[in-house]
């Protein structure tokens, strides 16, 4: 008893320092905790506030009865869109895109990164870092447009199978061709900004690394297989944990932009149908349960996965 006694006491005194000492910081560092009040703000407002109306997925929702004077359906949309006639349909559109994405897209910046680490010309790496930069600020409505122009009978792609002796089809309005079409583009506007955080994790590297591995007779090939990977290990796995957690995730803008009534038999996903049933049919209450399933799913697989790679790789996000 003397000794939780103690330990209380201890505490008491502990947590008024802690005021004091934040207090002292705030006072110190006052110009940089009054620039983080528009963060708060924009958070508390737009992320945090916008909650209270997820609650409507367990009501009948309608505009004029109000969030509070609508009816308490509990699970009844939930199970409506777990049993639906769509819902493997859509869910194994969604974990298709993602996978693919995850086996292609993923490991593709990090090639990138290392084949932009071992030029030594200057003015070369910088060239390509540009040009593999330029797709990531173009806007993805351009972006689409594109692809529709470069996919269409008359398109490019379509030049390229003429002439291995195809014939021109309208791609976008082929189911099959659908997913290679968006997880190849994506790749295309997106590997050179990802290269960004594995190249500045490769400049953290110690040179000495390189340096005691050369003295040992390490070619390059075996100093990027015991040197470079290792070095930017944990970056890789944080960012896999992250991508893992957005499985489900795959963005509507580029999917509703591209796809079409014809193509929805691999093109529909999980994000497009909560648009077309939240925006289109005004199935609110519905169309909140898919995001909080949705939701749910990313939130148990980013958990999962940083407690597999805490156990057995003894990097995590937490």
């Amino acid at each position: 008893m003397a000794e939780i006694k103690t330990e209380r006491l201890l505490t008491a005194n502990k947590s008024p320092g802690i005021i004091r000492e934040f207090l002292t910081d705030v006072k110190q560092n006052k110009n940089i905790y009054v620039m983080l009040i528009p963060i708060f703000v924009f958070y508390i407002l737009f992320h945090y506030k916008p909650m209270y109306g997820a609650i409507i997925a367990f009501k009948d929702y309608s505009p004029g009865n109000g969030i509070m004077g609508s009816p308490w359906v509990g699970l009844k949309h939930f199970r409506e869109f777990m049993t639906g006639y769509y819902f493997w349909r859509i869910f194994r559109n969604t974990i298709l895109i993602s996978f693919y994405e995850l086996i292609f897209g993923f490991p593709a910046p990090i090639i990138l990164a290392l084949m932009l680490n071992e030029i030594k010309n200057s003015l070369y790496k910088r060239t390509i870092q540009t040009i593999t930069y330029m797709p990531h600020f173009i806007s993805l409505v351009v972006i689409c447009g594109m692809i529709k122009e470069f996919t269409g009978t008359n398109g490019v792609i379509n030049d390229i199978f003429v002439f291995f002796g195809n014939e021109r089809v309208n791609m976008l309005q082929k189911p099959e061709f659908f997913r290679t079409i968006f997880v190849s583009s994506g790749i295309w506007q997106q590997i050179g900004w990802g290269t960004i955080i594995y190249l500045a994790a490769l400049s953290g590297i110690d040179a000495e690394q390189y340096e005691a591995a050369t003295i040992d007779g390490a070619g390059r090939w075996k100093q990027l297989i015991h040197v470079t990977i290792p070095g930017i290990m944990p970056t890789i796995v944080i960012l896999l944990i992250l991508r893992i957690g957005q499985m489900v995730s795959v963005g509507f803008e580029k999917i509703i932009l591209l796809y079409n009534p014809t193509i929805y038999e691999t093109s529909d996903v999980i994000s497009s149908y909560v648009y077309r049933k939240g925006l289109l049919e005004f199935s609110y209450s519905f169309s909140s349960a898919v995001g909080i399933f949705n939701s749910f799913i990313n939130f148990t697989l980013v958990v999962s996965s940083n407690w597999l790679s805490k156990k057995f790789n003894e990097t995590s996000l937490w």
